[in-house]
């Protein structure tokens, strides 16, 4: 009796172990502020929702090339003005209403509409209409040919939502995608399970938690107890070596889009002149940040564009540490005894040990900092649509986003006719060489505007169980991509 007793105990153990490797739990350290990706600016919807929930026309491959998404083809008129999409058939939304060309139109005509609330609305602006041929065929005429138009399709902004559920986006979101929408405990947790009737092939997940933990000694602890079995984006650099250390993680460093930045709002009375944000500029140096704030995890960065694209210039040098420089130009400015500037910080830990380090090195060329700790709803009411602040470090995560510079109304507000007419050139080459030179351009014209403080490009610095594959190395967009996780044997 005892060993029968014993083997069934083995059985029941057995099969709790086999059950448990169909779910993962992701650690996240910022809670998304709503799930509609069409309708907000913060990275963690995407880090949800994206490919997940949601997918679009095309999308970003874990390489950052596009592949592919609900549109199985497409075709591209000989101007480059008119593209002709043919969808995926017998595609359906989670509340099992099909996906048509009807709702491709209903998605990017309100995203482009007047009254539009997506955060990246300028994706959109060259369509010039959205036109139904069929319910499997739609085409998009653009008012200029745009050598990027299918990568814009790609971001998180652009997935398709339908009339139907688009209002309950926010707090119970209605996609296509691999996962649907089960509960979101407010402050703890989102939870999504397998789409029995998705229409591609079926991930090896039954279900997946995204955990929320703010604190990075708890998110050490979390993963330590087993609690979380990755966090594609851990918030304490200061341990991985301590993981790597641990035959039980393993640690998966790759980069980001991010390029993180001491943004300055150009129209604050000081930072107008830009003696002031050369100045700025000059004080800083970027290794010191990264060590101290990333623990030598960063690539330094120039201006605002990732290390690792093939276009990347390298103008470092134009901003090199030089207080002496600094304090001349501040003096030239009318600055010479001395200044005091607004420092708004977001929660992340870059940003937070990153401010106390800059604060300590703009003291030495005279300028004072008022520190002002905000959470991320308060960021993004005051920093970036109130425009309220001087300064505020903040990681742009978006993928290939300089043209951000081009818009006068964005956070930093810089208003450059020249720099616009350089994007707008970029909007219509397609030639590769042409695309190459205007990028360049744009490049050194916002960092010889010292438009912001270029600090560093993010590193991706994840831990995960070490039987856990398929997780991103590198983000060429904000992600947790789980449509390839599965549990190792």
């Amino acid at each position: 009796m005892l060993s029968r007793l014993t083997f069934a105990a083995a059985l029941a153990l057995s099969a709790g172990t086999v059950s448990a490797q169909d779910t993962i739990t992701i650690g996240m350290q910022l809670e998304p502020p709503n799930l509609d990706p069409t309708g907000g600016a913060a990275a963690a919807i995407d880090e949800v929702t994206y490919a997940n929930i949601f997918e679009g026309l095309t999308r970003y491959q874990p390489d950052g090339s596009i592949a592919p998404g609900l549109a199985e083809s497409w075709r591209i008129s000989d101007d480059g003005t008119v593209y002709t999409f043919k969808l995926r058939d017998g595609v359906t939304f989670h509340d099992g209403s099909a996906f048509t060309a009807e709702d491709v139109k209903f998605a990017l005509d309100r995203a482009r509409a007047e009254d539009s609330t997506n955060a990246q609305k300028a994706l959109f602006a060259g369509i010039a209409d959205v036109a139904v041929i069929d319910p499997t065929t739609v085409e998009i005429t653009l008012s200029a040919p745009n050598g990027g138009f299918l990568t814009n399709l790609a971001w998180g902004d652009a997935v398709i939502v339908a009339p139907e559920s688009v209002d309950q986006a926010a707090t119970a979101p209605v996609g296509t995608g691999p996962f649907r929408f089960a509960r979101w405990v407010q402050g703890d947790r989102i939870e999504i399970e397998r789409n029995p009737d998705y229409w591609g092939a079926a991930p090896a997940l039954e279900s997946a938690t995204f955990k929320f933990i703010s604190d990075p000694t708890a998110a050490f602890a979390a993963l330590m107890a087993g609690d979380v079995d990755a966090f594609p984006v851990f918030p304490a650099p200061e341990n991985l070596v301590q993981f790597e250390a641990d035959a039980r993680f393993k640690v998966i460093v790759g980069s980001t889009e991010g390029e993180t930045i001491l943004s300055m709002n150009n129209r604050s009375p000081a930072l107008s002149d830009v003696r002031v944000r050369e100045a700025i500029a000059h004080a800083i140096k970027r290794q010191d940040i990264i060590d101290g704030a990333m623990f030598g995890f960063g690539t330094p960065i120039g201006t605002h564009f990732a290390p690792h694209h093939p276009d990347y210039v390298d103008l470092i040098a134009l901003s090199d540490h030089d207080p002496e420089k600094a304090r001349g130009l501040l003096a030239e400015a009318g600055y010479g005894e001395g200044l005091t500037l607004s420092l708004k910080l977001p929660p992340p830990s870059y940003a937070r040990r990153g401010g106390e380090i800059i604060a300590a090195q703009l003291r030495d060329v005279g300028i004072e900092t008022e520190i002002e700790n905000l959470e991320w709803a308060q960021w993004l009411e005051q920093v970036f649509r109130g425009k309220d602040f001087d300064l505020t470090i903040v990681s742009h995560t978006e993928p290939m986003d300089i043209n951000i510079y081009a818009r006068p109304d964005y956070y930093f507000q810089y208003d450059n006719p020249d720099f616009q007419e350089v994007m707008a050139d970029l909007d219509i080459a397609t030639d590769r060489v042409e695309r190459s030179r205007l990028l360049e351009q744009a490049q050194r014209m916002i960092a010889e505007d010292y438009v912001n403080g270029y600090l560093f490009q993010l590193a991706k610095t994840g831990v995960a169980d070490a039987k856990v594959e398929g997780l991103w190395e590198n983000a060429p967009t904000q992600a947790n991509d789980l449509t390839g996780v599965r549990w190792s044997e």
